[in-house]
């Protein structure tokens, strides 16, 4: 659905309350469609829908739960449903103690150093995608699919370079199955049932699962009998990670959930992200020449290399206004563990809470415009709250691959306007749709005109 706008493209929110079934209706067509509209107004609103729900806009009650109150907010039983049967107890929904040490020994893995000695697999990738549009281009391309092969083809390289016997079209295949089916909202997640209720989504999507799990435990422990190259991979990092306070080393199911974690969250968002920002630039030219021009004059060599990064302030602004607008992870869920205060409200343990990044990144009261595409808001120093951006979570559950994400999708995007012009098809807009993550509904459909 396309909002007041056409361009860019937007979520209608809802103007009307709605019951538990039409609640799971439009949760089922797009999560983000349940969202009031009075969210991009207000600091917080509250309901119930089969349970007592809050969501909450405003940036000193987002910072008391993402990071002063953290523990009484752990991941909600929705997102634990969803997300445990792929990725185990991992860091992404491991709580309390046993999520500190995992992210204690694999933080230095996403240290600076290491991601910028994986950058030269991102220039690779970037060089081999230009290469595939070159065979395309002046031809409408589908740039979400390309996308996703390209992030893809970075992640599972730096994950498992040299694994020539791994079957990444068959983990490929497998991740896209899992989030099909398991991604999509049950009444039992709704109204809060206990985990033992069957979930027919599980069901489908359970013999992906077994044989992705299998592919990772093999290349694991086919790695552990063998040596490390140089500079490390990923899974040479994680291998060799170790929680500096307990000694303590993953095992193979704890360094096979990590990595499938890594994998699945690594690649899609940043697929995401670069999809939305070309839809973005293939609509406004002005924006699109200042970009290939920063692109232009600031890197000389033949391909964009991390070195280059630090130069590219302008592609990271655009980087970071397509997070603004279209941020992967919209929504997000805690549930309250105990009781508290939020915006002088009661919160009960057991309440639902609801971070709603999408209507927080276009929040009246926190941004100027915040409908319009504008990269230079992010270049321009203006004081503005760090809780009202969040487009990698913060406190001590903020991304660990963040800055990998943004290094990554710096080199793609610079690579691409390097090389090509982008333009829109007539009739062919992708529409913001959220099941897991933000996708755009339809694909995006470019024309690459080469420079």
């Amino acid at each position: 659905m396309v909002g007041h706008s056409d361009f860019p493209v937007s979520v209608e929110l809802v103007t009307k309350p709605m019951g538990v079934l039409q609640s799971l209706a439009a949760a089922r067509r797009n999560v983000l469609s349940i969202i009031p509209k009075v969210a991009t107004q207000q600091p917080m609103i509250s309901g119930k829908t089969g349970k007592r729900w809050h969501m909450v806009m405003e940036p000193t009650a987002l910072r008391h739960i993402l990071l002063k109150n953290v523990d009484n907010y752990p991941k909600s039983a929705v997102t634990k449903n969803l997300l445990k049967p792929a990725i185990g107890e991992s860091l992404f929904v491991a709580e309390g103690a046993h999520w500190r040490w995992q992210r204690r020994a694999a933080a230095p893995v996403f240290s600076h150093r290491n991601v910028m000695n994986l950058s030269p697999i991102m220039s690779s990738a970037a060089i081999r995608c230009c290469e595939r549009i070159s065979n395309q281009e002046n031809y409408p391309i589908d740039f979400f699919d390309e996308m996703v092969t390209t992030t893809f083809d970075v992640i599972s390289d730096v994950t498992f370079s040299d694994d020539e016997g791994f079957d990444r079209i068959g983990v490929h295949r497998a991740i896209d199955s899992y989030i099909a089916e398991a991604g999509k909202i049950s009444l039992p997640d709704i109204l809060g049932f206990p985990d033992w209720v069957p979930r027919l989504s599980r069901v489908i999507s359970g013999k992906a699962l077994k044989q992705m799990k299998t592919l990772a435990d093999s290349v694991i422990d086919r790695r552990r009998d063998g040596s490390s190259k140089s500079p490390p991979d990923l899974l040479d990092l994680l291998l060799a990670g170790v929680d500096p306070k307990t000694k303590r080393q993953m095992n193979t199911g704890e360094l096979r959930d990590n990595l499938l974690t890594f994998i699945v969250a690594g690649h899609e968002t940043t697929a995401l992200t670069l999809s939305w920002a070309l839809y973005l630039l293939a609509n406004d030219d002005r924006v699109q020449e200042i970009a290939r021009q920063e692109v232009t004059e600031k890197v000389l060599s033949e391909q964009v290399q991390g070195a280059d990064i630090v130069n590219l302030k302008y592609v990271r602004s655009v980087i970071d206004e397509t997070l603004r607008l279209y941020p992967p992870a919209a929504l997000v869920s805690r549930t309250s563990a105990g009781f508290d205060n939020l915006c002088d409200r009661e919160v009960r343990p057991g309440d639902t809470v609801i971070i709603p990044i999408y209507a927080l990144h276009r929040h009246h009261t926190l941004w100027s415009n915040p409908d319009d595409f504008y990269p230079e808001r992010f270049e321009a120093d203006i004081p503005r709250d760090r809780y009202a951006y969040l487009p990698f979570g913060d406190g001590p559950r903020v991304c660990i691959g963040a800055n990998f994400a943004i290094n990554e999708a710096v080199i793609i995007l610079s690579s691409l306007l390097k090389r090509f012009r982008f333009k829109p098809v007539a009739g062919l807009v992708p529409s913001p749709k959220m099941i897991l993550t933000l996708r755009p509904e339809g694909g995006v459909w470019l024309v690459a005109e080469p420079i």
